[in-house]
């Protein structure tokens, strides 16, 4: 019997969470990024912010824009402001996705530079429309690969309207 109510409960789960993933919906979500959970070449400290905003044009599939702002121990790029653009694809139906994106990166002392990225993430639903967004990504430098490319750990919150 506890089998047969843990199906039907993950069922309902799935269902719901899918029908956030149509066309039409919109997309907000704050997070929080690096915690010393990323790797760089010349870091020592990393702590950000990113706010992102999307739109899905096609069931799973979502355009989005963002905008952070980065801390890190690197003297000439302590402080890091980001906008970008970039898409997600809802590989399945329960959350799971891949995201491109394109940031345009400035810092102080004159440091600009172009990144693409790739993300991979969950999308937990806590509630019908509000989520928690384990990622992982990376961000590659055209400036300089060794010292300014990333891999690391994003988690965010994200809210289906």
């Amino acid at each position: 019997m506890k089998k047969l109510a843990l199906l039907f409960i993950s069922l309902v789960v799935s269902l719901a969470a899918s029908a956030q993933f149509e066309q039409g919906k919109f997309y907000i979500g704050p997070s929080l990024t690096g915690l010393n959970l990323n790797y760089s070449g010349a870091e020592d400290l990393n702590l950000g912010i990113e706010a992102k905003a999307g739109y899905l044009f096609a069931d799973n599939l979502m355009v989005t824009a963002q905008a952070g702002y980065n801390h890190s121990g690197i003297d000439e790029v302590s402080d890091v402001i980001s906008v970008g653009l970039g898409a997600r694809y809802y590989i399945i139906q329960n959350g799971l996705y891949l995201g491109l994106n394109t940031k345009l990166i400035h810092a102080n002392h004159n440091y600009n530079d172009i990144m693409p990225g790739l993300e991979v993430g969950y999308a937990f639903f806590l509630s019908k429309t509000v989520t928690v967004e384990p990622a992982i990504y990376y961000d590659q430098s055209f400036k300089n690969h060794s010292d300014f490319s990333k891999i690391g750990l994003r988690v965010g919150f994200g809210i289906y309207l």
